[in-house]
């Protein structure tokens, strides 16, 4: 049923006249198809934060720990799905995995704003965003495959930060769709179904640019193509390998993918913990309009863009390949940052803008730099169950407490114990990371 899933076959070698220009031309069309494609996935996943103070004012009987849990429920769905499909994603052709999963994230949000049905009672806006949740987990694996099929060791860290900021574009869309959905339609459903119908666009567009491994296209492998080749690298490594042989053999026994694996699990409560509540805590604590508060959205995913490719060069550049420092470094500014909005608990709200912009101008910086790390670590077939690996730490044991967690905080607590909660995260994110500054990307030249 699912054949079309499969890796392509390889091609027949290409003359070696048009290897240059047809690897050139495919890697741009690999790069911006997984570019935009995971920017489709944001277009459809965080639609119900967005939309939380909308329900409360619809249901009044729906607290903020109810509808947050929908939010863990859809985090826990995620991680784990990411975790499986990444293996499934190392034995799955991207041309078509990728956008699969989108239609289908894609259909289900727009199922969840046409029909009342889907948030009339929370146990069916906790079963959605569950399944919305294990669809999504078929976005970044494959991308992690792209990546480590047609970009060499030594040029990924600048490509992968770029690439990353994938998602804050999307989280930038998602918020300026919402808007205008909401504007078009008058309702607030809307920015369920008028983001399901551009991202099903955007599923059918990246379609027609991805590919499988470049042997596929009749191209040699890129660590040939580029003489580029990480420590150990021999012609086996192209073999597809079962889901035992790259859990035990390259995952469950690296002690640095467990280090990062819990390093992001700390790092994505910060994340999320911030993201997911802006509008309820600007709307509800500080009396913001719903404009108001997605602007500050926006502005937090933007300024995430720079912060992200910063991150990649520092690593690059400063730190000569290795990835802890500089997650350490800007884990540090996301510390400070995190204790000027909070310490903003009554002040204006220009002060809010910068502090929630400089908080996406660092944070992402170590949720990519873990995610590549696990890249680094591992041969390029195991990549998707090692990142996949990490974001399963990530988003199961970070992001689905900061759904549950931080609503149950504020309610019992108030705002003040969820920085602090904050807070804690920051420095233990500093802590795991710091146990992997042993290890380094390395790449090997060899001679013809």
């Amino acid at each position: 049923m699912f054949a079309f899933l499969k890796p392509a076959a390889h091609a027949a070698p290409l003359p070696s006249d048009k290897v240059d220009r047809t690897y050139q031309r495919l890697r741009w069309e690999v790069y911006v198809g997984i570019f935009v494609g995971y920017a489709g996935y944001y277009l459809v996943r965080n639609n119900l934060a967005l939309a939380i103070p909308d329900l409360e004012r619809a249901h009044p009987e729906y607290t903020k720990a109810a509808l947050g849990s929908a939010l863990t429920a859809l985090s826990i769905a995620y991680g784990l799905s990411k975790f499986l499909m990444g293996s499934v994603s190392d034995r799955s052709n991207p041309k078509y995995f990728l956008p699969l999963g989108l239609l289908l994230s894609s259909a289900i949000m727009a199922a969840f704003g046409l029909f009342p049905v889907a948030y009339a009672s929370l146990a069916s806006i906790v079963v959605i965003m569950t399944v919305n949740g294990w669809v999504q987990g078929m976005g970044w694996p494959p991308c992690g495959k792209s990546m480590v099929y047609w970009f060499s060791t030594r040029e990924r860290g600048l490509r992968v930060s770029v690439w990353n900021t994938a998602h804050n574009v999307g989280g930038v869309l998602v918020a300026a769709f919402a808007v205008w959905g909401v504007s078009l339609f008058g309702v607030w459903q809307a920015k369920f179904y008028f983001n399901a119908l551009v991202a099903a666009c955007v599923a059918v567009g990246v379609h027609f640019l991805l590919q499988d491994s470049p042997q596929s296209r009749g191209l040699p492998p890129i660590e040939v193509y580029k003489n580029d080749y990480p420590p150990g690298y021999s012609e086996s490594q192209e073999r597809i390998a079962t889901f035992r042989e790259i859990l035990l053999g390259y995952v469950l026994s690296n002690r640095y993918l467990w280090a990062i694996a819990i390093a992001n699990a700390f790092c994505y409560f910060v994340r999320y913990g911030v993201v997911n509540w802006i509008p309820e805590y600007l709307q509800t604590a500080k009396g913001f309009s719903f404009q108001q508060s997605s602007f500050a959205w926006a502005l937090y995913e933007f300024a995430a863009i720079p912060g992200t490719i910063a991150c990649g060069w520092v690593s690059d550049k400063v730190f000569k390949g290795r990835r802890a420092p500089a997650t350490m470094l800007f884990m540090g500014l996301t510390l400070a940052a995190v204790v000027v909005y909070w310490l903003n608990l009554h002040g204006p709200l220009w002060i809010d803008y910068v502090a929630l912009m400089a908080i996406g101008f660092s944070v992402y910086g170590p949720i990519m730099m873990i995610g590549l790390h696990s890249l680094d670590l591992v041969p390029k077939r195991a990549a998707g169950t090692a990142a996949g690996f990490t974001g399963f730490f990530g988003y199961v044991f970070g992001s689905a407490i900061a759904g549950t967690g931080v609503g149950w905080i504020a309610d019992h607590f108030g705002w003040r114990a969820v920085f602090i909660s904050m807070i804690a995260c920051c420095l233990l994110t500093i802590l795991f990371s710091a146990f992997t500054l042993g290890h380094r990307a390395e790449s090997l030249t060899r001679r013809p």
